[in-house]
């Protein structure tokens, strides 16, 4: 509401400015011809309202123009709620480049402040503001009022030609621009894999491209701008110049027509003023017009990240779940995986074995909706897997622990940010890090950074166990918890999961036969 405010608050600021433009016109007219009759009473009066008119049009247009920023802030603000939650939450598995996301949430938020701020309160006033700007001018003339209305036809049809052909450009800019952006964050992302392999001179041209690319489309939108400007300029220009040319003829009496009023001086001066007044709103609106084209086409990629449409509601899980892999096919561009058919039973361990590449941890992905599936379908307990809550109701266990600058309680309390400290140290202590805690002075509260230095192989994998223990989740996903461990660290892990998942639904990727003979079933892919 606040929102819709603001806009109609500007809209109507920038509606009276033509209303003060008519009285800076009037003003300035009867001045000069008070001066030239000898009457300076008059001139000085005209004079002084001459300064006011002007000093209100001044408060106008900076009240215009602090009223739609205010509608650009509020309206920006509504965007980045609904899409901050779904980006942060949001799986890659829809095919679209993280930093292109995250691009899209930043970037194409910020490109409806030119729309909210200037181009909808301005399209709003310029409806009304050239009607009044003639409607002045015919009060004077009523022939140079129909004169400004007859130049508003063509240029109408003009600009919609040109407008059509914006929209296009600027969607095909944006597009560029939020691929080039993607791939600019994602690359830095990789670096130390870029720089290990090294394809820094490939991944260098790919970026070039996306460079040239984005070049192109501005290019294209900046050429469409031109014409634009070319063609409310042209008719500006047109329509003052007649009216010029017909009110001094009028005044020269040397119309080649018969004359259908008579102008005095003060009549004709104050028509010239206004006349390049008639069509100042439409020069505004279409300085803010590239606005609405970037506009147009950043709401259609926000749309794609947080739909105007409510997703239907999802079902959490409060028990074990049975999973049933369906054909499932993951596609990661022109390579696929699968297809996979198997069953986990509720309550019971699953491992996966195969060799590397063969699409175990791409079915853990595929589940938590983190890779793209070509093809088939993921059951939980009989629904669709996207129409049940898995948020919160998963432990995971990855390849590598992710650690955040904290402390060993702090990054252990990422799994369960409510827990309190005794439930933090009970997980930790079933995951095997007693030893850990007595052997450092400062035990729970020793600090780590982001990589988790000073920690053993070993001690980082029982953290990211002590995080599934402290989640408590009726499905546990387990991708090669013991991988590059020794026989004893590996086999002191089989020991507390051996115990801890009995009763949970747990899917567990593994090289490892010992581990494997944990579980209640096995499945080689091949």
């Amino acid at each position: 509401m606040s929102n819709q405010f603001d806009r109609r608050g500007a809209a109507v600021f920038w509606a009276a400015d033509s209303v003060a433009a008519v009285l800076v016109a009037a003003m300035l007219a009867g001045a000069v011809a008070a001066t030239m009759r000898g009457d300076h009473h008059i001139a000085l009066v005209a004079t002084g309202g001459l300064i006011a008119a002007a000093l209100l049009r001044s408060g106008v247009q900076i009240a215009a123009a602090d009223a739609g920023e205010g509608a650009a802030v509020a309206a920006k603000a509504q965007w980045r709620h609904q899409v901050y939650r779904r980006v942060l939450v949001m799986a890659p598995g829809a095919r679209r480049m993280l930093g292109e996301a995250v691009a899209d949430a930043v970037d194409r938020i910020e490109d409806l402040g030119g729309f909210h701020a200037r181009f909808l309160p301005l399209r709003r006033a310029a409806v009304l503001a050239p009607l009044v700007i003639a409607a002045g001018a015919a009060a004077a003339s009523w022939f140079a009022g129909a004169i400004l209305l007859v130049t508003l036809l063509p240029f109408g049809i003009c600009m919609a030609l040109a407008g059509t052909a914006a929209a296009r450009a600027a969607a095909r800019q944006l597009d560029a621009l939020s691929r080039l952006s993607g791939l600019f964050v994602d690359r830095v992302r990789a670096l130390p894999v870029i720089a290990g392999y090294g394809a820094q001179d490939r991944i260098g041209r790919h970026l070039a491209d996306a460079t040239r690319e984005v070049a192109e489309r501005t290019i294209e939108v900046l050429k469409i701008a031109f014409v634009s400007s070319a063609i409310i300029e042209f008719f500006a220009a047109l329509s003052v110049a007649m009216v010029a040319l017909y009110c001094g003829f009028n005044l020269l009496g040397v119309l080649p027509f018969p004359a259908p009023e008579q102008l005095t001086l003060g009549e004709a001066l104050f028509v010239l003023v206004l006349a390049p007044e008639f069509y100042l709103p439409m020069r505004r609106l279409a300085a803010a017009y590239h606005d609405k084209q970037v506009a147009e086409a950043a709401v259609e990629r926000l749309n794609s990240i947080a739909p105007a449409t409510q997703p239907t509601a999802q079902q959490p899980i409060v028990m074990p779940p049975a999973l049933h892999f369906d054909r499932v096919v993951i596609a990661y561009g022109d390579t696929t995986v699968g297809p996979f058919t198997l069953e986990v039973a509720a309550g019971r361990c699953l491992a996966l074995r195969g060799v590397s590449g063969v699409g175990k941890s791409s079915l853990l992905h595929a589940l938590l909706g983190l890779a793209p599936m070509g093809g088939g379908r993921i059951l939980i307990d009989g629904r669709d897997a996207a129409t049940v809550a898995l948020s919160g109701q998963i432990g995971w266990a990855g390849q590598s622990v992710a650690f955040v600058p904290g402390t060993i309680a702090d990054n252990i309390r990422l799994a369960r940010p409510d827990a309190d400290d005794s439930a933090v140290e009970a997980a930790a202590r079933r995951a095997g890090l007693g030893h850990l805690i007595a052997a450092r002075d400062r035990g729970m509260a020793l600090p780590l950074d982001h990589r988790g230095s000073g920690l053993s192989g070993g001690e980082r994998r029982r953290i990211g166990i002590a995080r599934v223990l402290l989640r408590d989740a009726p499905l546990w996903l387990l991708d090669e918890p013991v991988a590059d461990l020794d026989t004893q660290s590996a086999a002191d892990i089989a020991e507390i999961l051996t115990s801890a998942a009995r009763g949970r639904t747990v899917l567990m990727v593994t090289h490892s036969a010992a581990l494997a003979a944990i579980a209640d079933d096995e499945v080689v892919l091949t």
